[in-house]
């Protein structure tokens, strides 16, 4: 990380700024060397100067600078902000002048990765710094906010605070046997110290599960035969004609997606090719595809009408979907109905519409907010993990810990528990990045836009 990076930070197109960050031990002296105004390098550090960018004598831009110098930056290194007029030719130009200048082109993510590795943030913040950026809703951002503020950290510093403090217990024991004042870790002390991180991890994952709805939304497939409304409640649902309706069987070939807010939830929505033996290869694949979501999604949606009998693949779907997130939607109460659906009421959620009247819409709406009880999730306190790995890491640390347990009830040596402690403190460690693997951070970094 010696050699200095530029890249430009706004989005791509006609805008009335845009700006090149330049982060390095260089980066005050290369800014200025394509600077006509101040010298930069005299300058106190977080000021704003005004000038023009030059190619020798040639006026490229007149721009606004930024200096901020080390450490008190975001990548803790000398930071310079080159504000721009926003045309595209403009601002590549700048950057191409920068590289010229022996400046290099910034990976995606690195300068977020520089202030992890330089210890301005921990994984978790660099982790919220995509989030913040991808929010789609109130929830999201504010959960993200929380994540960048550290609240999410403090809660597996803590965890990884009371591990290390039960370890030096036991290293004291072991190695200084003769020190009477000191508390020895037995293992009836122990039991009550295990169980205590045990329900605090614990209760972070199932607060997380809320987390993941809030972060990823709710993956909702529209299911059932073809010709039974699929297409026309996604467009309800979505208030505009994204599906194509008509009433030729087959109509819907591939997936058709879009996505609504739903009490501050996003609810992403998948119409699906209806399922149905056919010759047609296309209708084949898109009916392959559909019957993959049934494994996928959170929440089905499974249609069928009520003037329609059940047939056989209708019935092995409505068993299949019994232990599965999902909703039986009966479509066309306008016409007379010729099924009874009273032996499906016990283990099928149950909804009449009529997509043609525009009826039972919001009745639908309301049984996926009871499904996933979003009126209980708190939105006031959004200190979750959001992180699938993360989620996996506490996981495992979490089995950890019932093995201590069982090792506890076995009567193992305390020796031989303190090498799983060191696991588990390990384990919390990749959370916030005080333990990682260089290939894992290169991953996580290389999913960020330029410039950020």
């Amino acid at each position: 990380m010696d050699d200095t990076i530029a890249a430009i930070s706004t989005a791509p197109g006609v805008g009335a700024i845009s700006i090149i960050r330049v982060s390095g031990t260089k980066s005050i002296e290369k800014v200025n060397s394509i600077f006509e105004g101040k010298d930069l390098t005299k300058v106190p550090s977080h000021t704003i100067h005004y000038g023009f960018i030059v190619n020798n004598t040639q006026k490229i831009d007149e721009v606004l600078v930024s200096v901020m110098k080390s450490p008190k930056t975001f990548t803790t290194e000398d930071v310079v902000e080159i504000n721009c007029h926003g045309g595209i030719f403009t601002t590549k130009k700048i950057l191409e002048l920068l590289l010229q200048n022996g400046v290099r082109l910034a990976e995606p993510g690195e300068f977020t990765k520089r202030a992890f590795l330089n210890g301005r943030i921990d994984k978790l913040k660099a982790e919220s710094v995509m989030d913040i950026i991808s929010a789609k809703t109130d929830a999201m951002r504010e959960m993200a906010i929380n994540q960048l503020t550290g609240k999410v950290s403090s809660f597996i510093h803590n965890l990884r605070q009371k591990i290390i403090e039960i370890l030096a217990n036991i290293e004291v024991n072991i190695d200084y046997p003769e020190y009477e004042d000191i508390e020895e870790m037995t293992i009836e002390l122990l039991k009550p110290r295990m169980k205590e991180i045990e329900d605090e991890i614990e209760h972070i994952l199932k607060e997380s599960q809320n987390g993941k709805i809030i972060k990823e939304g709710i993956k909702t497939a529209i299911i059932g035969r073809p010709n039974v409304g699929k297409s026309s409640l996604l467009n309800l649902l979505l208030d505009e004609d994204k599906a194509i309706v008509t009433e030729i069987e087959g109509t819907t070939r591939d997936t058709v997606e879009g996505e609504i807010i739903l009490d501050g939830f996003l609810l992403n929505i998948i119409d699906t090719a209806g399922i149905r033996e056919t010759n047609d290869k296309v209708e084949q694949i898109g009916v392959e595809k559909s019957k993959k979501l049934l494994y996928q999604a959170d929440l089905i949606l499974y249609m069928i009408n009520q003037n329609q009998p059940l047939n056989k693949e209708d019935m092995e779907m409505l068993e299949n979907l019994k232990d599965k997130n999902h909703i039986l939607v009966v479509n066309k109460i306008d016409l007379q109905s010729v099924i009874d659906l009273s032996s499906y009421e016990k283990n099928h959620p149950i909804v009449y519409i009529s997509t043609l009247e525009q009826k039972g819409i919001e009745n639908l709406t309301e049984k996926i907010k009871e499904i996933f009880q979003l009126n209980k999730i708190d939105q006031k306190d959004l200190t979750y993990l959001t992180n699938a790995n993360n989620i996996a890491i506490l996981k495992k640390a979490l089995d950890k810990i019932k093995e201590v347990k069982i090792g506890i009830e076995e009567n193992q040596p305390i020796d031989m528990i303190e090498i799983d402690l060191k696991e588990i403190w390990n384990l919390l460690g990749e959370i916030i990045g005080e333990t990682y693997q260089d290939e894992l951070i290169d991953q996580l970094f290389s999913q960020f836009c330029l410039g950020k």
